[in-house]
């Protein structure tokens, strides 16, 4: 039971986190298109097109992005761009300006 209640809340916290912008910003430093995105985490393009437009999608949608993205180092805060995490997989790419 406990399990079930911490994934909830941890979807929650992500769901809040992970924002259109960031969505946006987070393929700009990976340098992936909505395309490789839609790939790569097994969302439809039309739908991030939708998300990143601040068009209501899915939940399950806008999980698989961020935990996508999250699977790549990158960190959300609301009111920040994209950070890096400490596992080192996007150590080499370049600051978002």
């Amino acid at each position: 039971m406990a399990s079930y209640a911490m994934k909830i809340t941890l979807e929650r916290i992500a769901l809040f986190q992970f924002t259109p912008a960031h969505c946006a910003q987070a393929r700009a430093m990976l340098g992936w298109s909505v395309e490789q995105l839609s790939r790569e985490a097994g969302v439809a393009a039309g739908e991030i097109e939708l998300f990143e437009a601040r068009r209501e999608v899915a939940d399950a949608d806008r999980l698989a992005l961020a935990y996508r993205f999250e699977s790549e180092g990158l960190m959300f805060f609301p009111g920040f761009a994209p950070g890096r995490g400490m596992n080192g997989k996007v150590a080499a790419a370049e600051p978002v300006v």
